[in-house]
């Protein structure tokens, strides 16, 4: 058996059984909402295999991408948070769990007032193309062959570009729940690829997965079982938050890890995380005399870019880490500095953000700002006449 199909096909396999039937071991305890699960069918709820609930970090309005939808459950939580305005998508291969997912799509909405969620058939490594599409355009026009095998790569290709399953910055957010585990080795920079493609610029990620304490050897990595398990597909877990700095996210945290291990395998820990990061860094520098101070309390941190700030020192910015850093998840951590007299974007700059630098006062204030405050010549030292 080749790799791929090792992977591929134990996973396929293995959540197909698990749509028809529960298998506890797929799954870690997790607390959700109650008045979110009481519109979800028993028979979805029974058939989850998550890990955690990044629900917490969706807001009303968003659409929202599920990646690795399953069942649907995580994507009907979603539904209600984000409310009507809203719209979730859910994206699955497995036809198993989408059938279950969409069985009571109608259900849902009815009991919810509204009906906001579509589940799509696609590799959540390969966000472009959309599996039903392509299995419609080659049941029409079936060959075999070498012809065959040429033809399904121009489908696919010309779906990709006319008629893509997830549009370039379409969403706001993106969750997953015990999923990105199970995608090959060799395709997980394309999946973080495609979710920093997807997501609007100002959107964020909040993943939950499994993560391991060490590496996971080659002889863990090639038991089939433990793989579809979600144990020894699981990313070593300062390498798995690492994987969203490569792809061009910024501001990752922890916004949950369990203290104890869901399994323990020779001597390994696997437990789950919840992720959250953001993408909106990419863009031109300009000098605008921004400029951010750090509140403490550690005597100087550093960003996803390289730039250091010091406790209680104003560090020179440009016009993007200047309104980046003001927003979550850093909104609490600096004291912005703006100028005086604001320069337009139109008259700023370029701005060099390689260099760690200090900002003046008398760069925000102006070199000839010359201003006395008119209480200072008041002051006689009288009661309540002074500060």
């Amino acid at each position: 058996m080749t790799e791929t199909l090792q992977y591929e096909q134990s996973v396929k396999t293995r959540y197909e059984a698990a749509a028809k039937q529960r298998e506890a071991t797929l799954c870690c305890p997790v607390e959700y909402p109650t008045e979110l699960l009481e519109a979800i069918p028993d028979e979805i709820l029974q058939r989850d295999y998550g890990c955690g609930d990044p629900s917490p970090f969706l807001r009303s309005g968003d659409t929202v991408l599920d990646l690795g939808s399953g069942g649907g459950k995580l994507c009907y939580i979603a539904a209600q948070v984000v409310g009507a305005q809203g719209r979730v998508i859910g994206v699955d291969c497995n036809t198993e769990m989408l059938q279950l997912a969409r069985k009571y799509q109608a259900e849902v909405a009815k009991s919810i007032g509204f009906d906001n969620v579509s589940f799509r058939c696609g590799l959540i490594q390969d966000l472009q193309l959309d599996l039903q599409l392509l299995s419609s355009e080659l049941s029409r026009n079936p060959k075999s062959g070498v012809d065959g095998i040429l033809e399904q790569r121009q489908i696919e290709q010309r779906l990709r570009r006319e008629q893509p399953l997830l549009p370039n910055n379409s969403v706001d957010c993106i969750v997953s729940n015990c999923v990105l585990n199970l995608v090959r080795p060799q395709d997980r920079q394309e999946l973080f690829r495609e979710m920093f493609r997807v997501l609007k610029p100002g959107g964020r990620v909040a993943i939950s997965d499994i993560v391991s304490d060490e590496d996971v050897p080659e002889h863990l990595k090639s038991n089939s079982t433990l793989w579809s398990g979600c144990i020894s597909g699981a990313w070593r877990e300062d390498e798995f938050i690492a994987e969203f700095a490569r792809a061009g996210f910024h501001g990752m945290f922890f916004a949950k890890r369990e203290q104890e291990p869901w399994k323990t395998v020779e001597g390994i820990e696997f437990r789950s995380v919840t992720v959250v990061g953001y993408k909106g860094k990419q863009g031109p520098c300009l000098e605008r005399n921004q400029a951010l101070m750090y509140r403490g309390p550690f005597n100087k941190i550093e960003d996803d870019d390289g730039h250091v700030f010091f406790r209680g020192q104003r560090a020179a910015v440009c016009d993007k880490t200047f309104r980046l850093l003001q927003e979550q998840p850093y909104a609490d951590l600096f004291i912005p500095i703006e100028p005086y007299e604001e320069v337009s974007l139109a008259q700023a700059e370029p701005f060099q953000c390689q260099r760690n630098a200090s900002r003046h006062p008398r760069e925000s204030k102006g070199i000839d700002y010359s201003v006395t405050s008119t209480e200072i010549s008041n002051c006689d030292g009288n009661e309540g006449e002074c500060c």
